[in-house]
């Protein structure tokens, strides 16, 4: 098939560091290439892909110290994409609700993953306004935000098998992994560890929105001995990282639509201790790869319990259910349901 992947200009595909998004975008299309389709990645100039790549900006966003205005990019890159959207058998967007106005009127079959929240007040009259838009969601627990949307599947997401793998450390200490924000609730993550009696080591990154937050509530609990701050790490790091630790802490306070970092810890065979929000029950199975809590009282009771788990079992049920490949399985099927409806019917003349 021909496939149009078009990606937030934020960051690179995949991103240097952190960017769920992007890497995501980045894992479907090596593996639809490596499936032997013709694809076409719209997406920052400095990505690296065995696609083909279209460069719709220099460079990543992000770290365009110059960039004034982020939506002009993004507005170009969208008629860029209209104007060839005929030589596509499908168009995937991963930008929210930014192609729906011109892409509904669209000459070639499109959709629409969605990797953000939509519980949000202002999404509903947006999904309103386009009813018959195809979305894919990446939970189920996802949807519970907008109800009512066209979803045409529920696709989890997948990481290659061979991008992070079990390490033959001894575990020594409990890990926080993502971004530094209130929702992620990081102070949980530091008095479970208090409580529990063991080190935490914090790899994450503070973006500028949330750094009085940082400032004020996380930097002062962070003794740098029991508590210690790493920063932002990439995929090289991640292995070793998450490898080395008894467990990944997600204590959230928001409904995630996935939470990726969880799949990357079961790739290396890790467990993960979990609040019950959003996603979690549906990526998390209770007792096997990890344990879903509903408080830190529950949280710190469940790392004495983490010697129960078989880090094998764990990374065997991280391949069966979130390998990339399974992923672009899933896409590749839908893109063929969508592909075959939106040909014109033949009908029969006298």
């Amino acid at each position: 098939m021909r496939i149009a992947q078009i990606a937030p200009l934020t960051e690179s595909v995949p991103p240097t560091l952190y960017g769920g998004t992007e890497r995501i975008v980045s894992y479907l299309t090596e593996e639809l290439t490596s499936l032997g389709h013709d694809v076409t990645l719209f997406a920052s100039g400095d990505s690296v892909t065995t696609a083909t790549l279209e460069p719709m900006a220099p460079r990543a966003l992000r770290f365009d110290t110059s960039l004034r205005d982020a939506i002009a990019p993004h507005m170009v890159m969208m008629e860029a994409v209209y104007r060839r959207a005929h030589e596509f058998d499908v168009l995937h967007f991963h930008l929210d609700y930014w192609s729906f106005s011109l892409f509904s009127r669209g000459p070639a079959p499109s959709l629409t993953t969605l990797h953000g929240r939509l519980d949000l007040p202002e999404h509903k009259p947006m999904y309103d306004m386009f009813p018959r838009a195809p979305l894919v969601s990446i939970s189920f627990a996802q949807r519970r935000g907008m109800p009512d949307a066209n979803y045409v599947k529920t696709i989890h997401h997948g990481i290659p098998t061979n991008l992070l793998t079990p390490q033959l450390v001894t575990p020594g200490y409990l890990a926080f992994l993502g971004r530094i924000a209130p929702e992620k609730r990081p102070d949980r993550a530091i008095r479970i560890a208090r409580r529990a009696g063991m080190k935490l080591k914090i790899a994450a990154k503070v973006d500028r929105v949330d750094q009085g937050y940082f400032d004020a509530k996380i930097r002062p609990m962070i003794d740098g001995d029991q508590i210690e701050m790493i920063g932002e790490i990439g995929d090289a790091q991640k292995a070793a990282f998450l490898g080395g630790a008894h467990a990944l802490l997600m204590p959230i306070d928001w409904p995630e639509p996935f939470g990726l970092v969880m799949i990357e810890a079961m790739a290396c065979g890790t467990p993960v201790i979990a609040f019950n929000c959003g996603s979690v029950p549906e990526i998390v199975d209770d007792g096997l790869t990890g344990f879903v809590v509903d408080s830190e009282d529950a949280a710190v009771a469940a790392v004495p319990r983490l010697q129960r788990l078989s880090r094998a079992a764990i990374r065997t049920r991280f391949e069966r259910r979130f390998s990339a490949r399974r992923m672009a399985g899933d896409y590749v099927s839908l893109y063929r349901e969508m592909a075959i409806s939106a040909r014109p019917r033949l009908r029969v003349v006298s």
